[in-house]
């Protein structure tokens, strides 16, 4: 019974990692579903949810003027969610009717705003942006080019953080990053993606359905696009470019705060877990979101039950130091960091940790009942 679950749990881990993605790419190969892309310029809406901002909304608003689209066809919507710096006066200085400023007021978080914003918004398309999202000269078009598919009701660009300090977090931020933006082409092969940033996506104004103020936006409105029966594909040409965030601290609090939205999340759309939105769909949900942040019970039991089974043969014992290597090597990578000794597998074997981490702190909050609104932005 120990050998099962040992062999279980590593077979489990390798499905969710590796396993998972090798599938999906293979199925791309003998199954594809290209999208029909084509130069296309409807009106669009930008909405940028905007809370104590001042540093940096006006290089974000004004990144978003000067894209390479059609003058005319863009609108920026800053829904200012109860900002009390000055937010709210830099964005009315801006001498341009393209520009509007709401007010959303008392704060309630970045999914009321948008929901807040959707009847004032009159493109036809609807982009979101994070209030220090700075897009490529390009990227708008490149994201506008999908919807010539009529099967295609939202695109998600490509973020790429950047790491100029070189911090441990950062390499293994910036690692994580490429990783999923490989699965998200190999996903885009078959059919849908599953979830995205939200700092540069875009969806068909005709699909948003309003959210409930507790709802991650970066994963309930993508599932809500394959509910109705339309794709959610990956654009990489269409560029995001962010700093990674530096101190472990940060990036904990935020991947609990997305892992612990994103559980409420599936939860709240599980019809899509029987095959609501196909089976294909289904396997994808469960495979990548699933058993993805259940990831950290299958490391445990694996640690756990390869104890039990070190008198049992030297594969036992190999598999058993090379799982407490990579977890000490992960704790004490801020040594090796002091001492100028920084290694990519160790910061790799880092951020893994912190991922799981993360993800049993959220899921132990998710079978509290709590849930996130509001929180402080995110900074680099």
């Amino acid at each position: 019974m120990v050998e099962l679950i040992f062999w279980t749990s590593l077979f489990l881990v390798f499905y969710v990692y590796a396993g998972y993605p090798l599938a999906v790419a293979a199925l791309g190969v003998v199954r594809g579903r290209r999208v029909r892309k084509s130069p296309l310029t409807p009106k669009v809406t930008v909405l940028i949810a905007a809370y104590n901002e001042e540093a940096v909304i006006a290089a974000t608003v004004r990144n978003k003027l000067e894209l390479d689209y059609p003058v005319e066809l863009v609108e920026v919507l800053v829904i200012s969610d109860g900002s009390s710096d000055l937010t709210d006066q830099i964005v009315t200085t801006f001498n341009d009717p393209r520009v509007r400023l709401l007010r959303q007021e008392p704060r309630a978080g970045k999914t009321s705003a948008l929901n807040h914003a959707i009847p004032h918004a009159t493109g036809e398309i609807i982009v979101f942006s994070d209030a220090n999202s700075l897009y490529a000269p390009d990227a708008l078009r490149s994201l506008i080019m999908n919807f010539a598919d009529p099967e295609v009701g939202y695109v998600t660009g490509r973020m790429i953080y950047a790491n100029p300090e070189g911090s441990t977090v950062g390499d293994g931020c910036t690692s994580y990053m490429k990783y999923e933006n490989a699965l998200r082409v190999f996903e885009t092969s078959i059919g849908s993606v599953i979830g995205v940033d939200g700092g540069i996506d875009a969806i068909r104004k005709i699909l948003y359905v309003p959210m409930k103020v507790d709802q991650l936006p970066d994963f309930v409105l993508p599932l809500q696009v394959v509910r109705q029966g339309f794709r959610v594909v990956y654009e990489p040409m269409a560029l995001l470019r962010e700093e990674a965030l530096k101190e472990v601290g940060d990036e904990y609090r935020m991947r609990v705060r997305v892992s612990l939205r994103a559980l409420w999340a599936v939860f709240d759309m599980r019809q899509l877990l029987f095959g609501q939105g196909g089976a294909l769909f289904a396997w994808q949900l469960w495979s990548h979101k699933v058993l993805r942040y259940m990831c950290f019970l299958f490391l445990g039991a694996a640690l756990l039950s390869n104890l039990l089974l070190l008198s049992a043969g030297l594969l036992y014992q190999v598999v058993f130091a090379l799982q407490m290597l990579s977890y000490f090597g992960a704790l004490a990578t801020p040594i090796f960091e002091k001492a100028g000794l920084g290694f990519r597998l160790l910061a790799f074997a880092r951020y893994f940790s912190l991922l799981n981490i993360a993800c049993a702190h959220a899921f132990g909050k998710f079978l509290l009942g709590k849930k996130q609104v509001l929180w402080v932005p995110r900074s680099g």
